[in-house]
């Protein structure tokens, strides 16, 4: 597994583990633009 992906799940887990530990809102639009996160951090 790349670090780009590596990177991408991170941030899909600490959305999850954020929307769980808030009993609010939904994970689905964190989880979906992990990707896009990932590239706008990196480059």
């Amino acid at each position: 597994m790349s670090s780009r992906q590596e990177l991408a799940n991170a941030i899909r887990v600490l959305s999850m583990d954020a929307v769980q530990k808030a009993k609010s809102g939904h994970p689905g639009a964190p989880m979906g633009m992990a990707d896009i996160a990932e590239v706008l951090w990196r480059d």
